[in-house]
């Protein structure tokens, strides 16, 4: 991958929306997740891309700082060279004049040509050190981001199990409501109350059934008491 691919694709992970990602999630979690491992891997990406641009662009530093250096160099040559063209000219020495006076402007050629080098080294470097500022940047957005993604993941399964927990407690309350008459112990006082009225049936029926047994010895007491009045009124008479 270019550095310039993973520089677009650094800012377009940092600009993401998680929350409006996460709202189009079927699963959150695992959206979450999935989003935690491309931004991990895109970090690594990331911070590679970063080290080799920095590598390069020290190494084209250094080549401008050598450019730089030696057309200063060349620059001191040309002009030693001319100083000793116009001593030896001076000194009615031309042939001797001219050679060095050749030497200052071969030296002056290589001036010319390492402040070419240089001025072309330039620009690159320049770019260099924005695309640098600018995967930092961009790198620095996704390390929060990743952190804002993993406080998330964690605050949605703290959630997860808070609400798990909740749900298997309203089931077990709503299994032993006693108010619910499809219950096992509404059914079971059902049954209770049906026994209790039982019993008290036969207890009225068993009571029903001695009053008319007292009711026939009254009845019996009574004759007998008549029969015996009725021999005392017979034996009187006589």
């Amino acid at each position: 991958m270019t550095k310039q691919t993973i520089l677009g694709r650094v800012a377009q992970l940092a600009r993401a929306n998680v929350n409006a990602l996460l709202d189009q999630a079927e699963d959150p979690q695992k959206m979450i997740d999935q989003l935690i491992r491309d931004y991990t891997g895109n970090i690594g990406e990331a911070e590679t891309a970063v080290a080799d641009t920095i590598g390069n662009l020290r190494l084209q530093e250094q080549d401008h700082a050598e450019d730089v250096a030696a057309a200063a160099e060349w620059g001191g040559k040309a002009a030693a060279a001319s100083r000793k063209a116009d001593e030896l000219r001076g000194a009615g020495d031309a042939a001797e004049g001219d050679r060095f006076d050749n030497l200052a402007k071969i030296a002056l050629g290589r001036q010319l040509q390492s402040e070419k080098e240089a001025r072309t080294a330039e620009p690159i470097i320049a770019s260099q050190n924005e695309m640098v500022d600018k995967l930092k940047t961009g790198l620095d957005q996704m390390k929060a981001k990743l952190a804002q993604l993993q406080a998330k993941r964690d605050e949605l399964v703290a959630r997860s199990r808070s609400a798990h927990a909740r749900n298997t407690m309203l089931d077990a309350v709503k299994n032993i409501d006693v108010l619910d008459p499809t219950s096992e112990l509404g059914r079971f006082e059902d049954k209770v109350r049906r026994e209790e009225a039982r019993a008290t049936g036969k207890q009225e029926l068993a009571a029903s059934s001695l009053d008319a047994q007292f009711e026939s010895l009254d009845s019996l007491t009574d004759a007998a008491e008549i029969d015996a009045r009725l021999a005392q009124l017979k034996s009187t008479a006589r």
